[in-house]
C-alpha cells in the first residue's frame, strides 16, 4: 500500500505529517485530550467518592461497589497521568530537538552566505593585491616625478644670463654716468669698473671742449 500510495502522491503528504512542527500540534491534540479525560476521571473518582460516604452505614454492599468503582478510576487516573507526563516529555524534547535544527540550519546558511561573499578570496591573496596595489602607487609616483624633471623649450645657461644682467647694468650706468657725471667705482658692476680701468687717462671728448670754452670765457673776462 506504502508504494501504491507513493504514486498518488501519498508519500509526499505522509512526509509532510511527518514535519517537526505537524507532530508537535499532533502530540498537542493528543495532550489536551488527555487531560479531559484527566478531569473527567477525577470527576468520577469524586462522585464514587460521595457514593460510597453515603451508604457508609446504611448500605455496606453499595458502599463496597462504590469503592470498587474508585479503585477502578483511580488506576485509569494514574496510567493517564502517565500518558500525560510521557506525551509533555516528548513535546518538549521535539520542540528542543526542532530548535536545535532550526538554529544549526540558520547559522549553515550565515557561513554559505559569507563563502558566497568571500568567494575565492583568501588572506594570501589579500597580500598578493596589495603587494601589486603598492607597487603600482611607487610606479605612479616615479612616472610623476620623471614627469616633473621634463623641462619643455630650450635650455637656457644660467650663466648667459648673469653675463647679460651684468651688460644691461653696465650700460645703465654708464648712461647715467654721461648725464650727471662721475659715480663712484665701487657702485659699478665687474664689466665697467674693467672699462674704466682701460680707459683710464683718456679724457672724453666732450669734456675736453667743455674745458676749452671755459677757458676762452676767463680770456675774455680779464681782457675786458
Amino acid at each position: 500500500m506504502s508504494g501504491i500510495w507513493g504514486w498518488f502522491g501519498g508519500g509526499a503528504a505522509q512526509k509532510r505529517r511527518d514535519t517537526p512542527k505537524n507532530v508537535i500540534l499532533n502530540l498537542r491534540t493528543s495532550l489536551e485530550m488527555l487531560q479531559k479525560r484527566e478531569a473527567h476521571i477525577l470527576r468520577q473518582i469524586e462522585e464514587q467518592d460521595k457514593e460510597a460516604r453515603k451508604h457508609v452505614n446504611t448500605n455496606k454492599t453499595a458502599a463496597k461497589n462504590a469503592l470498587r468503582r474508585k479503585k477502578v478510576f483511580e488506576g485509569n487516573l494514574e496510567q493517564t497521568m502517565t500518558h500525560i507526563g510521557t506525551l509533555e516529555t516528548q513535546i518538549n524534547a521535539i520542540e528542543s530537538a526542532n530548535i536545535n535544527k532550526e538554529t544549526f540550519e540558520a547559522m549553515q546558511r550565515a557561513s554559505d552566505a559569507m563563502k558566497t561573499i568571500h568567494g575565492k578570496l583568501t588572506p594570501g591573496k589579500v597580500d598578493e593585491a596589495m603587494e601589486k596595489l603598492q607597487e603600482h602607487n611607487q610606479l605612479n609616483e616615479e612616472i610623476a616625478a620623471a614627469i616633473g624633471a621634463i623641462n619643455i623649450g630650450q635650455q637656457i645657461d644660467d650663466g648667459e644670463l648673469d653675463a647679460e644682467l651684468d651688460e644691461l647694468m653696465a650700460k645703465e650706468l654708464e648712461d647715467k654716468m654721461l648725464e650727471t657725471g662721475t659715480v663712484h667705482a665701487d657702485r659699478l658692476p665687474s664689466v665697467v669698473t674693467s672699462e674704466l680701468k682701460n680707459n683710464k687717462g683718456k679724457a672724453p671728448a666732450v669734456a675736453e671742449d667743455d674745458e676749452e670754452a671755459e677757458l676762452r670765457k676767463l680770456q675774455a673776462e680779464m681782457a675786458m
